[in-house]
């Protein structure tokens, strides 16, 4: 009787995980793709260069090179 309440809580964990696993997937499938599309933009790619840029300067002025 003990085992069947083991595997019976087993059953049920793995049918939680799966449920969610497949609905996370559905999801993020498209969004991933978007996200990836966007990050290859040359305005997104601009505004990380950007970025890195004006850190650069910020150390140079501090004489952290």
């Amino acid at each position: 009787m003990t085992w069947l309440f083991i595997i019976g809580v087993f059953a049920v964990a793995g049918a939680f995980y799966l449920y969610g696993r497949r609905k996370h997937r559905r999801e993020s499938g498209l969004t991933n793709f978007q996200r990836h599309i966007d990050a290859l933009s040359p305005e997104r790619r601009r505004e990380s260069f950007d970025r890195v840029r004006s850190q650069n300067r910020d150390d140079d002025q501090w004489g952290r090179r």
